[in-house]
C-alpha cells in the first residue's frame, strides 16, 4: 500500500493473519522495506509463531472470568477455593490490568509485597502457582507470548517437622469427646478415611460377612454461591483419587456399628453418621463445637487436626510392619511419594532405631 503525504511517499507492507485478515507490518519509507516487513510477518504465520497483539489488550479480571475459569475442569470445592484467592489476592493487585502489562517485575511486586503483609511462604508458593497456571493457559490462547511468572524470586519455605498423634494421645482424645462422636472418630482412625468420605458413609457400603467398607462416595460442603446445585452440601459418586476402594476393618469395629446403626434406626441408604435431622455433618461445626474443646480437654500439646486422624492411621500401620503398597491402596493415594512421608513419623520412631542398633551391637 503507497500514501502520498507532506512528508513524501510512505509504503505499508500488508500481509493475512492466520483468519485471512489483512493485516499492517508497518510503515516505511521504501517499498522495499515494506515488503521484507510483510515477508517476516507472513513467515511467522506459516511458522505457527505469529502474535495478535491485542489479545492482550484484555483484563486480567475479563479474561479469567471469561477463558480461565468457565474452561478449568475442577471440583465445586476447588473452584469456591480459587474465587476466594482471586477475590482476596490477585484481583485487587492484577484485576484492572490488561494482561500484556502484567510484566515479571509487576508480580515479583505482587509476591514480595504479599510477603511483607504477612502471608506465610508457603501461601506465597501456593498461591503463585496458581497465578502462573493463568498465564501458562494465556500463553496457549496467544493472548501472552511469554508467562510473566516464570523466575519470580519467591520467600524460602522452611519445612515443618510434623508431628503425630501417638496411640496414648489418641486414647486421651477420644475419652475426651462426647459420647455421640466417639464412633465417628474411631471410623476415622480406624480407616484413614478422608472428613468427605466419612460423613458420605452410608450401611450399604459396609460388608459385615467379608469385614470391609468401600469408599465410593464423598460429600463437600461448599458455599452456596459457588455451589453447582445452589446447595451447601454436594454428593459426588466418586472420592477425592477418583476410584473406588474396599477397605479391610476389624471386628470390633464392625460390632460398634451395627450397634450404632440398630439403636439409630439408620436405613440402608442413610448417612452413617448425621445431623439429627438426617444431614450431613458440617466440618467447621464439628471442629469448633465438638472437636477443639475435646482436644483442649484431653490436654495434648500440639494443634491435632481432624485430618490428622488420617495421618495417624497410615502413621501406625507403617510403623507396626505394614507394607508401602498396601498402605497406598487403603488410603486412596495416587502416588507412593505421598505415603512415603508418613514412615518413621512416630516420635519413638528413632529411639527405636537405636535399641534396634543396641540389640545387634550386643550380640555375642
Amino acid at each position: 500500500m503507497t500514501r502520498h503525504g507532506k512528508r513524501g511517499t510512505r509504503y505499508t507492507g500488508a500481509y493475512r493473519d492466520p483468519d485471512g485478515r489483512t493485516r499492517s507490518a508497518g510503515s516505511f519509507s521504501t517499498r522495499r522495506e515494506a515488503q521484507r516487513a510483510a515477508q517476516r510477518e507472513e513467515q511467522k504465520v506459516l511458522a505457527g509463531a505469529w502474535h495478535d497483539g491485542t489479545l492482550g489488550e484484555i483484563t486480567f479480571r475479563a479474561y479469567v472470568e471469561t477463558e480461565w475459569l468457565p474452561n478449568k475442569q475442577i471440583e465445586a470445592s476447588t473452584r469456591a477455593g480459587y474465587m476466594n484467592y482471586l477475590n482476596k489476592h490477585f484481583y485487587p493487585f492484577f484485576g484492572a490490568r490488561q494482561m500484556n502489562r502484567i510484566s515479571p517485575s509487576l508480580v515479583q511486586d505482587w509476591a514480595t509485597q504479599a510477603h511483607k503483609d504477612g502471608l506465610s511462604p508457603r501461601s506465597v508458593h501456593k498461591y503463585h502457582v496458581l497465578l502462573s497456571s493463568i498465564f501458562v493457559r494465556a500463553v496457549k490462547d496467544r493472548v501472552l507470548v511469554y508467562n510473566p511468572c516464570d523466575h519470580t524470586e519467591l520467600p524460602k519455605v522452611i519445612a515443618r517437622k510434623a508431628r503425630t498423634l501417638t496411640p496414648n494421645e489418641y486414647e486421651r482424645l477420644l475419652a475426651a469427646m462426647p459420647a455421640q462422636y466417639q464412633l465417628m472418630v474411631e471410623t476415622l482412625i480406624e480407616t484413614g478415611l478422608r472428613w468427605g468420605e466419612l460423613i458420605a458413609l452410608k450401611p450399604r457400603h459396609i460388608d459385615f460377612l467379608r469385614r470391609s467398607i468401600t469408599i465410593e462416595e464423598t460429600i463437600v460442603e461448599v458455599s452456596k454461591a459457588h455451589s453447582p446445585t445452589g446447595e451447601r452440601y454436594v454428593a459426588k459418586p466418586y472420592p477425592k483419587d477418583n476410584e473406588s476402594r474396599t477397605v479391610g476393618i476389624r471386628q470390633a469395629w464392625l460390632d460398634a456399628v451395627a450397634e450404632h446403626i440398630a439403636t439409630n434406626v439408620i436405613g440402608h441408604d442413610d448417612l452413617l453418621f448425621a445431623t439429627k435431622v438426617g444431614t450431613p455433618i458440617s466440618r467447621n461445626t464439628f471442629r469448633t463445637r465438638i472437636w477443639l474443646p475435646a482436644v483442649k480437654a484431653s490436654g495434648i500439646d500440639f494443634g491435632v487436626r481432624v485430618h490428622d486422624l488420617r495421618h495417624a492411621h497410615a502413621s501406625w500401620l507403617l510403623a507396626g510392619g505394614a507394607d508401602l503398597k498396601s498402605v497406598m491402596d487403603r488410603m486412596g493415594h495416587s502416588q507412593i511419594q505421598t505415603t512415603q512421608k508418613y514412615l518413621h513419623a512416630l516420635p519413638d520412631t528413632d529411639q527405636r532405631n537405636l535399641d534396634a542398633l543396641s540389640r545387634i551391637q550386643n550380640r555375642t
